[in-house]
């Protein structure tokens, strides 16, 4: 059952956070930084994640408090494949 427990820290480490010192100016936040977990105080606040090749712009909601920063910002695009049904007619 390899690959089944939840990617957690433990207690008394405390969620991984990365200190932004301008939260609530209207500038985003331009950051790398796809581990940190998203708090509370991030609420309202705009960043701009990094997923591989370029910033993909993120509004922090309060649905989203508890996830990750890299859960936002897809590192894969999806490629939508010409339908079979349409080559044969």
């Amino acid at each position: 059952m390899r690959g089944t427990l939840p990617l957690l820290r433990s207690v008394w480490r405390g969620p991984f956070v990365t200190p932004f010192p301008t939260l609530k100016s209207g500038d985003p936040i331009k950051t790398a930084q796809r581990s940190c977990t998203v708090l509370p105080t991030f609420v309202g606040a705009k960043f701009l994640v990094h997923n591989g090749k370029d910033y993909v712009p993120v509004n922090i909601t309060e649905d989203m408090v508890g996830h990750k920063l890299g859960e936002f910002a897809p590192t894969k695009k999806w490629v939508k494949f010409k339908d079979s049904q349409k080559k044969r007619k």
